[in-house]
């Protein structure tokens, strides 16, 4: 495996982000159109992340259950808003075997309909509340153009559903779970992000309203990277999900829903990765450390084994290559895969004492004594990489943050330099529209606790609204 199957980022973004998928095996296309195979090194990353993820779920106490992948059409029929949002991405089954169905059945781009037709069963009285359930899974989507992890037709994600006894509940657990997301990309994928509510026009189809995570990637493009969505009584007055009450009246209940999914992998490329290939966070690398005996001594082989046994008592997990491929070779596999941390033992290092750390975030070297606590030092050298590739994210991402007060400013930096821009908005969808007019931008999020800028709307100069994220899309 060469680094030299990899595109300069800087001068084909698009074509370096293919070369990375395709050099560090993460994915490949498959004879389904629009839909990818996750191949072993793509699919331990997700798995890796769903790990740490479903942990945190757990902690706040949801517990995860599998719905059917079929809806019929008259159940997902009934909220008329989710329905007609989805309208265009959704894929129907309409043969069982040589039979025609007698009512066609849509293959699940989301399943806010299985839940709450569950939830309109199990829910009787306010002692059965709240329940917090979630499902990792695959759903599908008819999308038109695909790129691996940021769009395909069929994906992998998880899907929160929960069911409330009052207003003040739904939308507490719809903020909590938002900062549950920023939690984790920050913390563990090392990728600083921005929270805000949707505008009417972007907020999820049948929502009250939407929260979202927004992340600025290494070309300033803006990649919407989990939402949480306040349903209120929308879905529960659809599918009829009643409970009895404190007062011993009917009452119809509240309901959130949140997601994330496999579109994490690309944030994670897009974000750390450079022209050698990918860069993971250790916190969320499936294989923390790599050891590279150089030569087939067999003193080198017995120190390789001690130092992964030190690395595996002491939780970081760690492989030994043994293959005959050269130490070069073994080095640009190791940075191409993105491992943070490499060990490479040679008979010199043996000779002097000592072996020899390499980061994969700086390629920083550094030679320690044999005698070392080897698992201490590379848990410090992991926590640096980790905060350093947190800070580096962060400084690029605020040094594409710019501040527009009038269209004309705001068209100069997507056109030149684009990445987020802050402006004021009226809250008129036409002003919304006529943002989009430049690269496509959309708002992103509504900052909530931002003070305006002008109090002038950038687009039409009435009074604004709303302090608002703007970005262009993936």
């Amino acid at each position: 495996m060469s680094n030299k199957k990899i595109t300069n980022r800087d001068e084909d973004f698009a074509k370096w982000y293919t070369d990375v998928v395709n050099a560090a095996h993460l994915s490949s296309y498959s004879n389904v159109k629009g839909c990818i195979i996750l191949e072993p090194n793509g699919y331990a990353i997700w798995e890796k992340m769903q790990q740490t993820l479903d942990k945190m779920f757990k902690a706040s106490g949801h517990r995860n259950v599998a719905m059917p992948m079929l809806i019929p059409e008259n159940l997902i029929n009934k909220e008329g808003e989710l329905i007609k949002g989805f309208a265009p991405e959704v894929a129907w089954v309409t043969m069982g075997g040589s039979k025609q169905l007698e009512e066609r059945m849509c293959i699940r781009p989301t399943s806010e309909t299985l839940f709450s037709d569950y939830y309109s069963t199990l829910v009787k009285s306010y002692r059965d509340l709240p329940i917090k359930l979630n499902q990792w899974c695959s759903v599908m989507r008819w999308e038109k153009e695909t790129r691996p992890f940021l769009r395909s037709r069929e994906f992998w994600w998880q899907e929160g559903h929960t069911v409330h006894e009052t207003q003040a509940e739904a939308e507490k657990e719809t903020r909590d779970m938002l900062a549950t997301y920023k939690k984790f990309f920050e913390e563990y994928l090392a990728i600083p992000v921005i929270c805000g509510r949707k505008t009417e026009k972007e907020k999820f189809a049948g929502a009250e309203y939407s929260l979202t995570v927004e992340a600025l990637m290494y070309n300033g493009v803006a990649l919407q990277s989990g939402t949480s969505h306040y349903f209120g009584q929308k879905f529960s007055k659809a599918y009829d999900i009643k409970f009895l009450n404190r007062n011993n009246e009917l009452e119809y209940a509240y309901q959130s829903s949140w997601g994330v999914s496999s579109r994490m992998i690309g944030a994670l490329i897009m974000v750390h990765g450079d022209d050698d290939g990918l860069v993971i966070p250790p916190r969320i690398a499936p294989l923390q450390v790599r050891i590279v005996p150089i030569g087939e001594d067999e003193e080198i082989v017995k120190v390789a084994s001690s130092c992964k046994a030190a690395l595996d008592k002491a939780g970081i997990t760690s492989d030994i290559d043994l293959s005959e491929k050269s130490p070069g070779f073994k080095f640009a596999e190791a940075e191409v895969l993105g491992i943070p941390f490499r060990i490479e033992i040679g008979k010199r290092d043996l000779d002097n004492g000592v072996i020899t750390l390499a980061r994969r975030d700086t390629k920083e070297k550094y030679q320690i004594s044999l005698k070392s606590n080897i698992a201490s030092e590379v848990t410090k050298l992991m926590e640096a990489i980790q905060a350093n590739l947190y800070n580096k994210a962060k400084a690029r991402r605020d040094k594409m943050t710019y501040v527009a007060t009038n269209l004309d400013e705001f068209a100069k930096i997507m056109n030149k330099t684009p990445g987020f821009v802050h402006a004021d908005w009226c809250g008129d969808p036409e002003c919304e529209s006529k943002v989009k007019e430049i690269r496509g931008t959309k708002s992103r999020c509504i900052l909530e606790n931002e003070k305006l800028i002008t109090g002038k709307c950038v687009v039409c100069g009435k009074k604004a609204k709303h302090h608002v994220l703007w970005g262009i899309q993936y």
